[in-house]
């Protein structure tokens, strides 16, 4: 019998994260658990209980924790480099960094490194971010690219950033594209019949996701049509609020914060269609989920949307607000060619289904060692 190859993981998105990265390493980790591979799941702290719970409880699959400590900063002085000593100690093969960064000193150890990186967003839109957090962000970016033996780009969009950004620090035979997966739970979720009419949003409030488009087009579109949107909450929140507010739409949106893992599927489920306005994206998940519920997708053009959701998908201007009301109303129920867009791109998103996925990160561990 073949010894299972011992697999390190930065699990702190993982414990901590409900959306986003955390979902990726979940879905990842689960996936991989049906290959002969021993998964060790290293993070901070137990962080969420209904986070870390929804890592699969199986024979090949632990969690790892630092010695306590009451230094200051004993946590991030572990991830950051302390953890190095830890997967040593417990003889990891690999190390696979899931959001974009590795902990210094991996490449000096002699175990073999991998890093996902989802996107470089505070490189190409600093103007989203604090000057402060751009400076932090893009010298772990450079740091994390000379120490990995090989990285991840989720999508053919990030793959070009990294490559644009790392410079003479990065090749392109060191970068491997693998899309990420969708969880399960969104292929099998159903919707209760004749509830209110809405259209969803899934992800942030903030700036750069451009939810006020949406709301913008709700004026040229029927006035039973609602708008759900799903995020958490940032100061752009409050500023789509007072929008809505002044134009008279307030009864049209509804904001929700910490939507459960069991609910946000059957939000899903229920809508009549999708709208993801982001202004840039590293890869957009949520669209998958949503196709993934039986919903059409209506998006925003200038990254990789239209990688994931496919050319059956809509996609307008990020300021166009009467064209986000165009595409709209041509995938709510009853408009022509609503079924057929459904149906093509249920079949273009099983390219990120969470096997294939797995395999293919299961068989770059492998070509490392």
């Amino acid at each position: 019998m073949t010894e299972r190859l011992k697999i390190g993981f930065d699990a702190k998105r993982i414990v901590r994260n409900g959306t986003g990265l955390g979902s990726y390493g979940r879905t990842l980790v689960n996936d991989l658990a049906s290959y002969p591979l021993e998964l060790r799941l290293y993070a901070p702290d137990q962080g969420r209980d209904q986070l870390r719970l929804q890592i699969k409880q199986q024979e090949n699959v632990s969690f790892c924790y630092p010695a306590p400590s009451h230094l200051p900063f004993s946590k991030a002085l572990w991830r950051s480099k302390g953890i190095v000593n830890d997967l040593k100690r417990d003889g990891i093969q690999v190390f696979h960094g899931l959001s974009g960064e590795l902990p210094i000193g991996i490449r000096q150890s002699g175990i073999k490194s991998v890093v996902t990186i989802h996107d470089l967003i505070f490189l190409r839109h600093p103007e989203f971010y604090h000057w402060i957090d751009t400076k932090i962000y893009a010298w772990k970016f450079r740091q994390t690219i000379r120490e990995a033996d090989h990285i991840i780009a989720i999508s053919a969009c990030t793959k070009r950033d990294i490559m644009e950004y790392g410079g003479d620090l990065i090749s392109e035979d060191r970068i491997s594209l693998i899309y990420q997966s969708c969880a399960p739970k969104f292929k099998s979720a159903s919707a209760a019949k004749g509830g209110e009419r809405y259209i969803l949003s899934v992800g942030s409030i903030e700036a750069r996701k451009n939810i006020l488009l949406a709301v913008k087009a709700l004026p040229y579109l029927p006035e039973e049509v609602k708008l759900v949107i799903v995020g958490r909450h940032t100061p752009y929140t409050d500023e789509v609020s007072a929008y809505a507010q002044k134009k008279g739409l307030s009864h049209r949106i509804r904001i929700m914060h910490g939507v459960s893992d069991e609910e946000l599927p059957k939000l899903y489920a229920e809508a009549e269609a999708f709208v993801y306005p982001s202004r840039y994206e590293g890869f957009g998940i949520p669209i998958i989920e949503a196709i993934s519920c039986g919903l059409p997708v209506v998006a925003c053009t200038g990254s990789c949307l239209e990688e994931a959701g496919g050319p059956d998908s809509l996609y307008v201007d990020p300021d166009d607000a009467q064209a986000m009301a165009h595409a709209i109303r041509q995938v709510l129920r009853g408009a022509e060619g609503r079924d057929k867009r459904i149906e093509n791109s249920q079949q273009y998103i099983k390219r990120f289904a969470g096997n294939d996925v797995a395999g293919q990160v299961a068989e770059l561990y492998r070509q490392l060692l």
